[in-house]
């Protein structure tokens, strides 16, 4: 399975079956021939899309014999235990086929990677089978786009071969036939045929280390080199060749799945890593947000406690007010008996009016000062409570906003892993440089009529 870097790269494998339980299992998982499968990405009602480039005869181990008897392929010089049969599995991600058409595309593709299969194995009389998966179900593409999407690979299933020839030994009656070639054969021998090669430089000649060994090229790196140049020889131009140094092409099916998996976890673990400093950073910011609110609570309430203490005073005041401002007559002193006007007007009343004149202004002053006090505060509470409730709102926001970022980087990160971060983002830049381009269209549609009317 190739990267999900966003890189379409080209992944061609080689895996031995060496005994009979594997060669059994790798027939039983490719021909579809399990009624219940471990892999829980396969889809059964999908297997009828699985193409076959090259459909099994029988049995793989039956196919061998018969190769063996009709003289196809010799078992000359080999051991019991030694490798009998390989499997080449050939492969691009997903996003590559929902990119450029599907099932379709993928029928095409792997039909010219066939080829190169049959050049690689050294012939298509030695490919035992060869099939198209078609139902195997990428589960984190799915999730992402939601829809079923399918992650197609080629299963190639062949004898390994190389030509022997067989010469005449010193018994042979005839001396001059002695030394020379008997026959040729194709022996079936794994470790031949993926046997490292000889390096040369440009021009043919071997390459030598600087203590003068020679320069091998592993036979895996050579099948990756001659996967990729087929396919870009086929008009494949777009992809990539799988990453030189990978051990991929020596895992089990199994082993591999497990890798992948394992790298996206990780991938999965740094994103949640970033999500979460994100998370912190508005965590934050709602905490001092909530401190604010308390804070501008208790001058709230303060205020309050200020107010509550000013209101019976105010209270007070006005009775006192009430007290003193009734009629003067009411409150004058009574005159004596045998007392003049005059008198009565110098001496009682004018002195009664001028003191209860001063008492009444000193009281009127100080209730007009704790009235003025006591709409300050009930303003500044006012503010205090319309900043709590403007506050109480931010933080209501940024909750729901923190959410919805949650879900976002979620998602993202989801489409990161199926399409590659390079892909995604190389996405997003485009849609903006299209919506950044419909506005300035609108803009200058606006400005037209203008000058026409002019």
């Amino acid at each position: 399975m190739a990267r999900n870097d966003g890189i379409d790269r080209t992944v061609a494998r080689n895996r031995d079956l060496k005994k009979s339980d594997t060669i059994k299992g790798a027939q039983a998982h490719n021909e579809r021939q399990k009624e219940i499968y471990s892999n829980p990405d396969i889809v059964p009602e999908r297997t009828p899309f699985n193409v076959h480039f090259k459909e099994p005869t029988g049995s793989y181990e039956d196919m061998f014999k018969e190769l063996e008897q009709q003289k196809v392929i010799s078992t000359w010089g080999q051991k019991p235990d030694s490798t009998k049969f390989c499997e080449l599995i050939f492969d691009v991600n997903s996003a590559y086929f929902y990119n450029n058409g599907g099932y379709e595309f993928a029928k095409q593709f792997y039909a010219d990677a066939y080829e190169a299969a049959v050049k690689i194995v050294g012939g298509e009389q030695f490919i035992l089978s060869a099939v198209m998966h078609a139902d195997e179900r990428n589960r984190a593409m799915s999730e992402a786009l939601g829809e079923d999407i399918y992650h197609y690979h080629l299963h190639v299933v062949y004898v390994p071969v190389v030509e022997k020839q067989i010469l005449w030994s010193k018994r042979c009656k005839d001396p001059a036939l002695i030394g020379t070639v008997k026959e040729t054969v194709m022996q079936v021998s794994r470790s031949k045929k993926w046997d490292s090669k000889q390096m040369l430089d440009d021009h043919g000649e071997p390459m030598l280390t600087a203590s003068g060994k020679k320069m091998l090229k592993k036979s895996y790196s050579v099948l990756q080199d001659d996967f990729y140049n087929h396919m870009v020889e086929a008009g494949y131009t777009d992809l990539q060749r799988g990453e030189r140094g990978s051990t991929e092409e020596h895992l089990t099916v199994t082993q591999f799945k497990v890798k992948q998996e394992k790298q996206r976890l990780a991938d999965i673990s740094a994103a949640k890593v970033e999500a979460l400093d994100d998370l912190e950073k508005l965590a934050e910011e709602e905490k001092q947000k909530q401190d604010s609110i308390a804070q501008l609570n208790e001058q709230a309430d303060a205020a309050q406690a200020r107010v509550n203490e000013i209101v019976p005073k105010v209270k007070n005041l006005e009775e006192q007010a009430r007290k003193y401002a009734y009629d003067e007559e009411e409150r004058l002193p009574q005159p004596d008996v045998l007392e003049t006007a005059k008198a009565y007007r110098e001496h009682k009343a004018k002195p009664a009016m001028r003191k209860f004149q001063k008492v009444y202004l000193a009281i009127y002053e100080a209730y007009q000062d704790l009235k003025r006090a006591y709409n300050n505060l009930k303003k500044e509470l006012e503010r205090a409570l319309g900043r709590v409730a403007t506050l109480e709102a931010t933080v209501d926001h940024m909750i729901e906003e923190n959410a919805e970022k949650t879900v976002t980087v979620e998602k993202y990160d989801t489409l990161c892993r199926s399409y590659g971060k390079d892909y995604i983002e190389g996405r997003v830049r485009e849609i903006w440089q299209e919506e950044e381009l419909q506005k300035q269209q609108r803009k200058l549609a606006r400005k037209s009529p203008d000058r026409d009317a002019r």
